[in-house]
């Protein structure tokens, strides 16, 4: 049996398209090559597929020039089934024609997009088409958990721990900004935390204590979004995260992490630029691990982690964020990352599932997936196309009838 031809698709347009490079690197060297052809799938910022040679090595990024000898600009097959990826070459001679080449036909997809335009379930929705098995969660899944605001709503509906919070949209902070200040003191006291609704690692994210600051805030976060979420802060919390592996009813929680942070805000600056390579993304991020928390806080968290993972129908590997009042004894969910930063291999390594297995298991819980959804029936018909007809006044009655 030949080598699973496993495409590592990354980057795309959007704030955190580096943090996606660098995630997508670490998991391709980790690969166990004996079972993979590992395919890298490039999405430029201008939205253009790539794959070859060159994008194995980070300095490829830092200059991007599509013109770079071992580059392919390469696009999918959307036809059902197909996994192919295609090249179209210049027409050689006078009197040649465009050629579509094969490049590689994709049997597996490991997704390794954050934010935009991949981890919101726009890229799944294509793989779905597609019918190409891919390790990270569906689209429902993968949309409303890129969105702050509908994530929120999502939790509150399901009992799940929540801050208290609220929304604004651009158009309302621009048209009637004292108005929507007044509406956000009115529902929260101070101090609280800005965040666009659809971005990760922290881009765009800042704390507001009095009003002067939540003008900053939101000028700042409405510079990434059109939508915002706001919620109430609170005094040093703990913040612990803890990654879940599965699919279906079968799931498990790893490790937790404590991330230590400079002040009360774990930045995009704390996360991928503090004090270490920017090549090793979230795994360089200074951290307490295993959190040092009392073993029934730690269970607690395992078991939630869990059940919002299988509440969702997610798959492959998340990583889900909590803040721990310890004033109070209160848990709360902050959000959940379908597709977390550097997959959150770091959290597995100390249950004794180093990266390589990790892969493997993603690679199954896909395949699994693929072949449940292909046990799906979707051959159902019906007599109305079959007992059309197309002329005289049978056929304009039923069309009226349709309308």
């Amino acid at each position: 049996m030949g080598k699973l031809q496993l495409g590592v698709i990354y980057g795309s347009r959007s704030s955190e398209h580096e943090v996606s490079v660098i995630s997508a690197l670490q998991l391709m060297k980790a690969v166990d090559r004996q079972k993979y052809d590992v395919i890298p799938v490039y999405i430029s910022m201008k939205g253009e597929w790539f794959t070859g040679e060159p994008l194995w090595d980070i300095r490829t990024y830092a200059n991007f020039d599509p013109a770079l000898k071992g580059l392919v600009k390469v696009q999918l097959d959307v036809t059902t089934g197909s996994g192919a990826l295609t090249t179209i070459e210049p027409p050689r001679g006078l009197f040649g024609h465009e050629q579509v080449r094969l490049v590689a036909r994709l049997g597996c997809v490991i997704p390794v997009l954050h934010g935009m335009h991949g981890e919101d379930g726009t890229l799944q929705g294509m793989l779905e088409m597609c019918n190409i098995p891919y390790a990270s969660s569906g689209v429902a899944p993968s949309a409303v958990g890129m969105d702050k605001v509908f994530l929120k709503q999502y939790f509150q509906g399901g009992g799940f721990p929540v801050l208290p919070g609220c929304r604004m949209l651009r158009t309302e902070w621009e048209s009637a900004p004292e108005s929507a200040m007044e509406a956000v003191e009115k529902a929260l006291p101070y101090p609280v935390f800005v965040k666009p609704a659809s971005l990760g690692s922290s881009i765009g994210v800042s704390k507001a204590s009095n009003r002067q600051e939540l003008i900053g805030a939101l000028s700042l976060a409405f510079q990434f979004d059109r939508k915002v979420l706001i919620e109430k802060g609170l005094e040093k919390p703990l913040e612990l995260n803890c990654s879940v592996l599965g699919y279906g009813g079968e799931a498990r929680a790893s490790e937790i992490e404590m991330p230590v942070t400079g002040g009360d805000l774990l930045s995009f600056m704390d996360k991928y630029l503090q004090g270490s390579s920017s090549a090793k993304g979230m795994a360089s991020l200074k951290r307490v691990l295993p959190a040092p928390i009392e073993p029934e806080l730690r269970e607690r968290i395992r078991t939630l982690s869990v059940d919002i993972f299988k509440n969702m129908d997610c798959k492959g590997v998340v990583r889900i964020d909590y803040m721990y009042d310890t004033a109070s004894g209160e848990l709360y969910i902050t959000e959940i990352n379908t597709i977390p930063g550097s997959l959150a291999f770091y959290l597995w390594e100390p249950c004794q599932l180093p990266y390589a297995r990790l892969i493997d298991e993603m690679v199954a819980c896909a395949l699994k997936a693929h072949e449940e959804k292909n046990d799906s029936n979707y051959a159902f018909t019906s007599d109305i196309l079959s007992n059309l007809e197309h002329n005289g006044k049978n056929g304009a009655k039923l069309g009226a009838k349709m309308s």
